[in-house]
């Protein structure tokens, strides 16, 4: 579940991009630069997505209900994925800007204290940007880390338009600060895109990682008794909390008593790897003929296998 702690890095971020913001502002009225004002956008961008993040935060840190018995923390991948559609339409604006001042430059103003300006913004953006990503991977919560990766992008954006409008002071070849910020249009809408995807997966269930599924049913090998096996096995993640569910075949003449306890033992073994887990074992005999027909994941898993032999 998401704490509260996590709230101030978001706290930080909103700052970060009020003054930001303001920074580059004001260095696009002094230039005239379609960098510099793509920047702003960019820092604009980043206020909403923060504000946002902010607010799914406290959403998905809510206990239980009886209208969301699995939590909230599934709003987590509806904010990354709304900001990584922000990401796209900043990237889209920035590429439209662009074009136009490539087709039809202007000469640019100040540039020395439009350079100063954004600089300062990128510096500021770059140490808040780390913090975000070093907490998110830390607590394994998606809003701060595409939070975090959207603030990185906008620290790849500054530089890259800080070297278009040093590169128009230099050789006074107005079209290299578009093209500038034609190439940070392309990578902003690549993150965008990840982050999207990424949500995508989250909100439709995905999987956990090969290597996590590999890690769960490891755990659950090593606790199966002679005449034990498993199917079934379904994996997904909210927020920072794994799910996992599977049949557990034990031999019908085992008590329900000792049934429960291998059960137990696999739960103990999964959390192990996995302390914020939430297991459901569903148990049934081995014996039993529909027990080897009972979920739509079965020729699934049997063709996998089949995979793995040849």
């Amino acid at each position: 579940m998401a704490g509260q702690h996590l709230k101030y890095p978001i706290l930080l971020s909103i700052l970060a991009a009020i003054l930001t913001l303001g920074l580059k502002a004001t260095a696009y009225t002094l230039t005239g630069s379609v960098g510099l004002l793509s920047d702003a956008v960019d820092s604009l961008v980043n206020l909403v997505a923060a504000i946002t993040a902010l607010v799914s935060l406290w959403y998905a840190s809510r206990p239980v209900d009886p209208s969301h018995t699995y939590g909230h923390e599934k709003i987590e991948y509806f904010s990354s994925g709304l900001e990584g559609m922000l990401i796209l339409g900043a990237g889209i604006g920035i590429a439209w800007m662009a074009a136009h001042h490539l087709v039809t430059p202007h000469s640019l103003q100040s540039l020395d204290i439009g350079v100063a300006f954004a600089g300062v913004a990128a510096l500021i953006n770059l140490a808040v940007a780390q913090l975000l990503l070093r907490v998110g991977r830390a607590h394994e919560s998606i809003v701060l880390e595409a939070d975090g990766r959207h603030l990185m992008t906008d620290v790849w954006t500054s530089i890259a338009v800080v070297a278009g409008v040093w590169l128009v002071w230099l050789t006074e070849i107005q079209q290299l600060d578009a093209i500038c910020a034609l190439v940070m249009a392309g990578n902003i809408l690549w993150t965008g895109f990840d982050l999207v995807r990424r949500s995508f997966d989250g909100l439709m269930d995905h999987a956990l990682p090969d290597a996590e599924q590999t890690a769960v049913r490891s755990a659950i090998e090593k606790q199966l008794q002679a005449g034990m096996t498993y199917h079934a096995l379904r994996t997904r993640q909210a927020g920072t909390r794994r799910f996992v569910d599977f049949h557990l075949l034990v031999p019908g003449a085992l008590s329900v008593k000792r049934a429960h306890e291998v059960a137990n033992r696999i739960e103990e073994a999964v959390r192990e790897a996995f302390p914020s887990a939430e297991i459901a074992i569903h148990i049934e005999p081995i014996e039993e003929p529909d027990a080897w027909k009972d979920s739509d994941l079965l020729p699934v898993e049997q063709a996998a296998r089949q995979e793995e032999r040849k």
